[in-house]
């Protein structure tokens, strides 16, 4: 999977090949959700675990122009927006996918391996406008997504918190969390030696 230092990428929801009378009158489609709205887990890190979340409005005033269809997030196109063989939606859930594969020979495979079940999940590739952060439950929540531009049909998902960028926004939590603890444990040292030394006078 190619890495753009400014993308970050999930992994979420199962993809599935449509079946019984939906895949009769629809062959070659398959359905997913590219993100929800649930809370997950994004990192392990010494005993602490950060979670985040996707706002529902999230996507409200995302650029979702011509989102692609792709595999692990390169190479060939298998389904677009713009010629109408990709479909996104959003409801309660998530962003929704529909896709038509059975455009070309390379996307009629990709499907067989969809329907195999060879292929199980679900990545996208997006940009972040607007987030926050609670300490308390260490959960990022993201309010705003800047552009979506690929939903990839992926081999092996992976661990989001790898993903360079939001790699980089948790490094930069974790070191605050680490200064403020440090900062927070000099001054109760610093307040039990005064009130030693206040005893001791």
């Amino acid at each position: 999977m190619p890495i753009v230092s400014d993308r970050e990428y999930r992994n979420m929801m199962p993809l599935s090949a449509l079946e019984g009378a939906e895949a009769e009158s629809a062959p070659y489609r398959v359905r997913g959700y590219a993100s929800t709205f649930e809370r997950y887990l994004l990192w392990d890190y010494d005993g602490v675990q950060y979670y985040e979340e996707i706002a529902p409005t999230a996507f409200d005033a995302a650029d979702m122009s011509d989102v692609i269809l792709q595999y692990d997030h390169e190479g060939r196109v298998f389904a677009r927006q713009s010629n109408g063989s990709l479909k996104l939606h959003i409801d309660d859930h998530g962003l929704g996918i529909e896709a038509d594969l059975g455009r070309t020979s390379s996307a009629r495979a990709l499907y067989e391996d969809i329907a195999a079940g060879l292929i199980t999940r679900m990545s996208f590739a997006f940009t972040v406008a607007e987030d926050s952060y609670d300490k308390d439950t260490h959960t990022r929540r993201i309010t705003r997504i800047k552009k979506v531009y690929d939903v990839s049909a992926v081999s092996i998902p992976a661990n989001p918190g790898t993903d360079i960028s939001a790699r980089s926004w948790l490094d930069g939590v974790i070191e605050a969390e680490k200064a403020e603890r440090l900062r927070a444990e000099n001054e109760a040292r610093a307040r039990a030696k005064l009130a030693l030394k206040l005893k001791l006078m």
